[in-house]
């Protein structure tokens, strides 16, 4: 084979590696900007391949930052590329403590988790300020006046009631952050990790539950693809 000819095949090997990688493997780019370049996941977000050689990847990030990623050793040729990627992801993954399954969906609430939305939702807004447990509200004059002992109950309890929800749906968000969303890799601040963070503050405990439903279609598609 002439050197051109092998100079063309080389660059069209990677061609197909930097658009294969951006395309379907963005979450591991993000991974090696993390453990290899130590940057923040909020950093590395919109990470992309701009160069690769046998021994090392260039990728960029918000546009502008290059970093390199050596590859150690290098590789003997293109066809290393699939083993040699999957275990920097591997060593990546180990390093961050993160798990190799990535959610890159949200799942909306449906059925008996709307309805709790609502009813949150609901309580959160009734709860919101004392004036609404009283005459010339329309939840007093509409709803509750029809029941003032009830009303003037909750006016009792309403710093309580709503103190309550902040501090535990707060806390249900800042642990879904934690347990959830950064080790499976969603970029934090990013619009994914945005909707899980909302619908944790705001619903609580059956966004878990969605979330984890995700993660576990996500291993059984990772399942049956290997077979």
């Amino acid at each position: 084979m002439s050197q051109p000819e092998k100079a063309s095949q080389d660059e069209a090997a990677k061609d197909r590696i930097i658009k294969h990688m951006n395309k379907d493997h963005q979450d591991s780019l993000v991974r090696y900007l993390e453990h290899f370049c130590h940057l923040s996941s909020f950093s590395a977000r919109n990470a992309k391949l701009e160069a690769v050689a046998l021994d090392s990847l260039t990728i960029s990030c918000n546009g502008t930052e290059r970093h390199t990623v050596p590859i150690q050793p290098p590789m003997n040729a293109w066809s290393d590329a699939r083993s040699r990627f999957a275990a920097l992801d591997a060593e990546a993954v180990a390093g961050l403590d993160r798990s190799d399954i990535t959610v890159k969906k949200y799942k909306r609430p449906r059925g008996w988790m709307a309805a709790w939305l609502v009813y949150v939702t609901v309580c959160t807004c009734s709860f919101s300020t004392r004036a609404n447990f009283l005459p010339g509200s329309m939840l007093y004059d509409f709803v509750l006046g029809h029941v003032d002992g009830f009303a003037r109950f909750c006016y009792t309890v309403q710093p309580l009631v709503l103190s309550t929800i902040v501090i535990c749906h707060s806390a249900e968000a800042v642990y879904m952050d934690q347990s959830r969303l950064q080790k499976h890799s969603v970029p934090r601040f990013g619009s994914l990790w945005w909707k899980w963070m909302a619908s944790a503050l705001t619903e609580g405990f059956p966004s878990f539950r969605r979330f984890d439903s995700v993660v576990k279609e996500e291993k059984e598609r990772k399942a049956n693809a290997k077979h």
